[in-house]
């Protein structure tokens, strides 16, 4: 999963995920335009393990957070002159590609490439809505089996609300479902769906870690995830006398 190399970044002509648009309007009296995106809706679920009281979340690599992380090293304040000098043996070292396609030297910065990992995001098991011959939760049901190998029926899923996510630039809305697993329901290893190019780990949070896991701000995490644990923690741990470590 972390070994990510030969990154190069091109302008976005077409895709099947997004569209961009925008919309010119008048509000209040006021001629205003607005940059957006059109893309899918989505459902996330918060899996819960009853066999091993631990959360299964999934573990991927994200192309937008990993630029997003490149573009805040080219950001960061120059270094000193003594650093410099002291690097000058360095500054002769073949140079990483800019995402413009132009050689580091050339461009605005000659920051390196961040490793994979600040690219890599801990999640809630999530697919798009792009199915309209299937409900939500039918849909909330093949991303469990594909990224994390549960058997759930549909039935068996909760809903606990939906949203709206990335307001100021898509306004797509989740849904977000709830669904209680035990160890009989694991028909496989998960990890996602390979022809979709999916590469996912499937990682467990104890249940007694769980709310020290959503408010670690070194954990790189989603919002949905720690919005699902809090949900949790005032909604099922009263009923299971089970304790989140709050």
């Amino acid at each position: 999963m972390e070994e990510i190399n030969n990154v190069e970044v091109t302008p976005c002509t077409e895709s099947d995920y997004l569209k961009p648009f925008r919309v010119h309007y008048n509000q209040n009296g006021t001629k205003k335009s607005w940059d957006f995106m059109r893309t899918h809706d989505s459902v996330s679920v918060l899996i819960f393990n009853t066999s091993s009281h631990c959360f299964v979340l999934v573990k991927q690599f994200r192309p937008a957070v990993y630029m997003c992380e490149w573009e805040r090293a080219k950001t960061q304040p120059p270094q000193s002159a003594e650093k410099t000098e002291e690097g000058a043996s360095e500054a002769a070292a073949p140079v990483p590609e800019s995402p413009e396609g132009q050689s580091a030297s050339e461009g605005e910065s000659s920051s390196q490439w961040p490793p994979a990992s600040a690219g890599v995001t801990y999640e809630l098991c999530a697919g798009l809505v792009d199915k309209p011959d299937l409900s939500l939760e039918e849909i909330a049901r093949q991303e469990v089996l594909e990224e994390c190998g549960y058997d759930v029926p549909a039935s068996k899923l909760k809903r606990i609300t939906s949203y709206r996510s990335g307001v100021g630039v898509t306004g797509a809305k989740q849904t977000m479902f709830y669904a209680e697993v035990s160890d009989d329901n694991c028909v496989s290893a998960g990890g996602g769906e390979p022809r979709e190019g999916e590469l996912i780990e499937v990682v467990k949070v104890p249940l007694h870690e769980a709310m020290t896991f959503a408010y670690d701000e070194r954990i790189p995490k989603n919002m949905g995830v720690v919005f699902s644990f809090i949900w949790f923690h005032n909604n099922m741990s009263p009923k299971y006398k089970i304790s989140t470590n709050v």
